[in-house]
């Protein structure tokens, strides 16, 4: 109902458009980015959360599929062959088993898409997770009985683990945990917080531990993963949750080191980390202009270092539109002088009649944000003024091409130095992992990232290393390489196609055939060789933990082998098969 939009509205829209123009001065928006459209409108409106895929492709949550009206389907925004997003091209990915509306989310170290719980939809108390390179969704094992997930916060862990909050937990009620771990597609359980974590926003600080303020509350604890413990920490001079609806926005760590925490109050507040689990600093920031709040809502922090914000009305009582109040009013906060500024909504006015719970935002590898708001299907792009921080810059030390179309890259910073955009406990879209984009001319191509080392932010000089495997058809040529993070590029290398590294090129690898694929009993792998010689077959985790190894004798011409899998638990692995110099490789689901 928000998008509705008759002619005589769509013209009063232009009309004040054109009058805030002539009653600012061109100074005002030269300090402030622009908005664009996508323009193509995409297949679904929308139906919460972008998620930037180590692919450079965009997946959004839509509310179609699954006859609820809460949805299962999500589409794909790939940007166009010059690399551009507004005018890029939608496309559809298998449906999530589950509808699921206000859920966790996170992209996987592995590349994986990790989904977990809803507050709304049939997903409650389960997860899934999504293969790109599959293009399939599997079911992760259950929690135990009476535990939910709901629309509860999670953050990666330095082992590249998920920690995962507990809406619901038959032991802890609002403060439980537990941790999953990708390698075994299982839940163990986690320590509970001191209090509710419920409806808070979680921060991610350069130590690695996570901060969050307690539910309706001044005091903070802090998750310290070394200890596997939950520690109380300084209070907050004010309450960052209004009275009524117990909301609060998003948490950032700042360009200078501290975290910035925008409240569902109109108030915000400043941590500085002490870099231990030794208490951190509270201190009181700005007030939200014109009685306004985050009452659940995006916001972005921008290559340039300022933020995005969505914002609405403070809530005014325990009636519910009291409480979710339109319209929805944008601004840039600007740290270094502590202020937020007005700027457009996304179609040119001065608001959007909706509330501010239904924004939703993404840092882009090109340094833009991806704007939707909810029930919408066209999609916007906010491009921020000024240049990119120096401090958030990636650095390419070394390029290894261990075949033709994978490379292991190493340097610095590439995970940035903030979890990109945020939300609240409804939705997360962090970004802090690394894209490797390439450009020949005019054309750019984004490889699929993959086993990065850390996710950890501000890391200074600390090593970080990612592989990734190039686009399937890239064309044989000479391309400028960078790697970005939170939409910030590093410096450029020169990257030759097929020949930079040659002398480290493994043997050549050739593929396989699966089937049944998915399997869960009995499988048979097929391959072509034209030796007749010993092989090995191995079936590894993701991680490159070796899971079952058989031997056999191959004849010329296609070679079948049967490998009972029935001891493996569910996920993804790595089937290879060595012979000589030769290796045949393929993926395996098991389920």
């Amino acid at each position: 109902m928000y998008f509705t939009i008759t002619k005589t509205y769509f013209n009063y829209k232009i009309y004040l458009f054109v009058i805030i123009t002539l009653l600012f001065p061109k100074s005002y928006f030269s300090q402030i980015g622009t908005w664009s459209q996508v323009v193509t409108i995409a297949p679904y409106a929308s139906g919460g959360v972008m998620l930037l895929m180590t692919d450079g492709t965009v997946l959004v949550k839509t509310n179609g599929g699954g006859g609820d009206g809460i949805g299962n389907i999500w589409s794909r925004l790939t940007p166009d062959i010059h690399g551009s997003y507004a005018n890029g091209s939608w496309s559809l990915v298998p449906p999530m088993n589950d509808t699921r509306l206000y859920f966790s989310s996170r992209i996987l170290r592995d590349g994986r898409l990790y989904i977990a719980g809803g507050e709304y939809g049939t997903g409650k108390a389960h997860a899934e997770i999504y293969d790109p390179l599959f293009d399939y969704w599997l079911i992760t094992n259950p929690l135990n009985p009476g535990d939910s997930i709901s629309d509860a916060n999670s953050e990666l862990l330095p082992d590249g683990r998920v920690l995962q909050a507990l809406v619901e937990s038959t032991t802890f009620g609002y403060k439980g945990n537990v941790i999953y771990d990708p390698k075994t597609n299982q839940y163990t359980p986690a320590p509970a917080c001191h209090n509710s974590h419920d409806e808070s926003s979680w921060v991610k600080l350069p130590d690695n531990s996570i901060l969050f303020v307690d539910l309706g509350a001044t005091s903070s604890e802090r998750y310290i993963p070394s200890l596997n413990q939950w520690l109380v920490d300084a209070t907050v001079p004010l309450n960052l949750y209004d009275p009524y609806a117990y909301e609060t926005g998003g948490a950032f760590m700042l360009p200078n080191g501290q975290a910035f925490f925008i409240g569902g109050s109109g108030k915000t507040a400043y941590y500085t980390p002490s870099g231990t689990p030794a208490h951190g600093t509270w201190t009181a920031g700005p007030n939200v202009p014109n009685n306004n709040g985050a009452v659940d809502a995006a916001a972005a922090m921008m290559a340039n270092g300022k933020l995005l914000c969505a914002f609405s009305p403070t809530p005014s009582s325990n009636v519910i539109d009291s409480m979710y109040k339109s319209p929805t009013y944008f601004y840039e906060f600007d740290y270094t002088t502590n202020t937020f500024t007005s700027v457009p909504a996304p179609d040119g006015s001065s608001n959007i009649d909706a509330a501010c719970y239904t924004t939703n935002m993404l840092d882009l590898p090109d340094g833009t944000v991806l704007y939707s708001t909810q029930g919408s299907s066209q999609y916007y792009i906010y491009t921020p003024n000024g240049i990119a921080l120096t401090s958030g810059k990636p650095t390419i030390n070394t390029i290894t091409q261990k075949t033709c179309d994978s490379l292991r890259l190493t340097g610095t910073l590439f995970n940035g130095i903030s979890e990109g955009a945020g939300y609240g406990d409804d939705w997360q879209m962090a970004t802090n992992y690394p894209i490797v984009r390439l450009t020949n001319g005019t054309n750019v191509y984004y490889a699929h990232t993959y086993n990065w080392n850390s996710d950890g932010i501000q890391r200074g000089s600390l090593a970080d290393t990612t592989y990734c495997t190039l686009p399937i058809g890239l064309p044989h040529a000479t391309y400028s390489l960078v790697v970005t993070a939170n939409g910030i590029s590093s410096d450029p290398i020169n990257f030759t196609y097929c020949t930079l590294g040659l002398t480290d090129l493994n043997s050549p690898i050739h593929p396989i055939n699966i089937y049944p694929n998915p399997g869960s009993q009995q499988i048979q792998v097929e391959f072509t060789t034209s030796q007749t010689s010993a092989y090995v077959l191995t079936i590894s985790d993701l991680v490159g933990r070796e899971m079952i190894q058989d031997k056999g004798i191959s004849n010329s011409g296609i070679n079948a082998h049967s490998v009972n899998i029935a001891a493996l638990a569910k996920g993804i692995y790595q089937v290879t098969i060595t012979q000589g110099i030769s290796v045949y490789t393929s993926k395996l689901v098991v389920n």
